[in-house]
């Protein structure tokens, strides 16, 4: 009788993780080439104008770092509880929650000094973002609690928040009752460096800052021992609550500066779209950079040209969303089908004694021995 069994894979070597990644990089592009001709169009001319629709012009290639920069900063946050294995499914309502602490501030400080005002409101935005996640951690570190279940809720509780601001209590008068957040102004919109909102140089700190922090801190050190193992943190003397609580709150804290950015920069306003899927990405993004922050810059560039670029073919060649996204959707499951196989590997075995008897002979008490 065959049986088939997944089991952890031993250590790969250097080249053999390239090479398994490169395949996995050429089985996508022939997948979705495949299916692009069935759409009745040219792969290649399809790929090169994703290339196109990211780097053609210089309008083009900042749209595509606009769209990096809130993948990094969330990729990062998440990034951070994710190496403590405190697995944050809350970016989106993180990101919410940072926009609505900058929204505060922009709507009640129109007169004060730009530089204040922004200031003002990364703090407030990042606190905000930060109590978010920190709720989670409250409740893992009491109570043990399922912070997948937790973080993921409250992404809804987040989402209503914002829809009845936008409906009630914020609902701008001159918006000819339109269910909208009225504008920002001026000194609540981040100045630009190079024709781009300095975001991106928030994100290249940010890089830097979380590298440095993961890898050469006492801090970062006890958030990858309790990753590691909780009791290994415990025989250490560390101080497990605290560790959680601390890195729970940076985490949101990171994710919700992203909500700031796109209130601030982008939307100029405070909508239920301003996170445009980017706390769910984030997730892939973190589990793709196997937790490195400078793989965290790298795979949201690759993810920005894939998003710009699948907006750009939806125009030059005519092509529905919905396809665009089925070009997405198999990309992704490639790569993250070859994260797996990093990882693990599937063994057959030939067993010549029926499933039933190998289960006895291991005291199987589902069938009656």
């Amino acid at each position: 009788m065959l049986r088939v069994r997944i089991v952890k894979a031993n250590k790969l070597s250097k080249k053999k993780k390239i090479s398994l990644q490169i395949f996995a990089v050429l089985l996508a592009l022939i997948l979705t080439g495949i299916f692009i001709l069935f759409m009745g169009h040219d792969p290649i001319q399809v790929y090169i104008s994703m290339l196109q629709g990211s780097f053609g012009s210089g309008h083009r290639i900042n749209q595509t770092i606009i769209k990096t920069i809130p993948l990094v900063i969330a990729g990062l946050g998440v990034g951070i509880a994710f190496k403590m294995k405190f697995w944050n499914i809350g970016g989106e309502g993180q990101m919410l929650m940072g926009a609505f602490g900058a929204t505060y501030v922009a709507l009640n400080f129109k007169d004060s000094p730009k530089f204040f005002v922004i200031i003002l409101m990364i703090a407030t935005g990042m606190i905000c973002g930060g109590l978010w996640s920190l709720f989670a951690g409250i409740l893992k570190s009491k109570f043990n609690t399922n912070e997948t279940i937790i973080t993921l809720m409250m992404n809804y509780i987040a989402l209503k928040w914002i829809v009845y601001l936008q409906y009630e209590l914020w609902k701008d008068p001159a918006s000819l009752g339109f269910p909208k957040i009225a504008n920002f102004s001026d000194n609540a919109t981040l100045p630009k460096v190079f024709g781009i909102h300095i975001g991106w140089i928030i994100a290249l700190i940010l890089v830097i800052a979380v590298h440095v922090f993961l890898n050469y801190t006492k801090k970062g050190y006890e958030i990858s021992v309790l990753g590691e193992s909780e009791n290994t943190a415990k025989y250490a003397g560390m101080s497990v609550k605290k560790i959680i609580l601390i890195t729970t709150f940076i985490s949101g804290a990171l994710v919700g500066l992203a909500g700031v950015i796109q209130a601030s920069a982008v939307t100029n306003t405070l909508n239920i779209q301003l996170t445009s899927n980017v706390g769910n990405t984030a997730i892939i993004i973190s589990w793709l950079s196997g937790l490195n922050a400078i793989w965290t810059l790298l795979v949201s560039i690759a993810f920005a040209v894939l998003i710009q670029g699948a907006s750009y073919i939806q125009t030059a060649f005519q092509i529905p969303q919905a396809a665009a996204e089925i070009i997405q959707a198999m990309i992704l499951f490639c790569v993250l089908g070859c994260q797996f196989f990093l990882q693990y590997k599937v063994v057959f075995e030939l067993s010549s004694k029926p499933e039933r008897e190998i289960d006895a002979d291991k005291g199987g008490e589902a069938y009656g021995h």
